[in-house]
């Protein structure tokens, strides 16, 4: 096992992750002695647990939304306060349990080239045959390596690129991942993927209705940054308002008026999920898998599109925008 270094600092978030919080806090001992887990309301024994294994323990109060982005940001500030002269900073979600070897490749590749803000690399699904939902993840997971324009929330950074672009939004409650790294390029910094195992995620969705709420959020995430960033997320957005709202719409409204002509408007759906399907397989994903991908791909148009419409009926109310929840 490798002796625990100094030279990074760990913040890991987490709410209610029971045993996969174990599992990462067990992982992250054996990289570093310099540990924040950051705890948004859990109910379990997540705090209690990290505080007998050492690590510094923040608890978000409840005066305002919970969002990942506040809870890294108050994760980072700990681990400032804590460790000051902390240079790099890993951030990890307690769901995931991190792969020995990662941190020290991730930061040798930050010190070969002092333009390089964000290294991220390979995530894995724990169990991807375990249900159906575990296997979609497998293949979100799936990205190129080198250089890319954004990645999820786990990743390796200089410190000093976080402060710089003043960390994460705490307004935004889903991709706020892409968001930091939009600013993170536009302070001329480059995001590298590296060809290495980073973690071990463990998805657990076991029902139909975790997934879908899944997919509302990652609308909620096209409407939301499409917003901040001109033509970010463009594409997504016009799929899920086409496939997930104006073509069921004009198919299935327009039946009375067409003897029900308008119905063949929906064999446009398998149309698209062949394409997918092919795209998924260039990827490398194998024929079964890509199959199962591509079904749900289409699909998620509609909850893709709903997750849009909620959030602009939040903005247009006032409502609270909070964490969007489907564990």
């Amino acid at each position: 096992m490798n002796e625990p270094s100094s030279h990074v600092g760990i913040v890991a978030i987490g709410r209610n992750e029971g045993d996969r919080f174990k599992r990462c806090l067990l992982s992250l001992k054996q990289e570093s002695e310099r540990i924040v887990y950051v705890d948004s309301g859990s109910t379990d024994d997540s705090v209690k647990f990290a505080r007998n294994n050492g690590a510094h323990v923040v608890v978000l109060d409840k005066d305002k939304a919970f969002t990942a982005a506040r809870a890294r940001n108050a994760g980072f500030a700990a681990l400032q306060e804590q460790w000051p002269d902390t240079e790099n900073v890993f951030f990890i979600d307690g769901d995931c349990e991190l792969v020995v070897g990662f941190v020290e490749a991730a930061i040798s590749q930050l010190m070969s080239d002092r333009a390089i803000g964000v290294v991220t690399g390979r995530c894995r699904e724990r169990r991807p045959d375990a249900t159906i939902y575990n296997r979609l993840c497998e293949i979100e997971w799936r990205g190129p390596v080198g250089d890319i324009k954004a990645c999820g929330g786990i990743f390796v950074t200089r410190a000093h690129a976080f402060q710089t672009v003043d960390g994460f939004r705490e307004n935004i409650i889903a991709a706020e991942d892409d968001d930091f790294c939009i600013r993170i390029r536009s302070a001329g910094l480059r995001i590298v993927r590296i060809d290495q195992d980073m973690c071990l995620h463990d998805a657990d969705i076991r029902k139909f209705g975790q997934w879908w709420r899944r997919m509302e959020r990652a609308g909620h995430a096209f409407a939301q940054l499409g917003e901040l960033h001109d033509g970010y997320f463009r594409s997504e957005r016009l799929r899920s308002l086409g496939w997930g709202g104006v073509l069921p719409a004009v198919s299935l409204l327009s039946t009375p008026f067409t003897n029900g002509l308008s119905l063949f408007l929906l064999l446009l759906y398998p149309l698209s999920l062949a394409r997918t399907r092919t795209g998924l397989i260039k990827r490398g994903v194998a024929p079964a898998h890509a199959t199962l991908g591509a079904f749900f791909l289409t699909l998620a148009k509609v909850p893709n599109f709903i997750g849009m419409l909620k959030y602009k009926w939040k903005k247009r109310t006032a409502s609270s925008i909070g964490i969007v929840e489907y564990k």
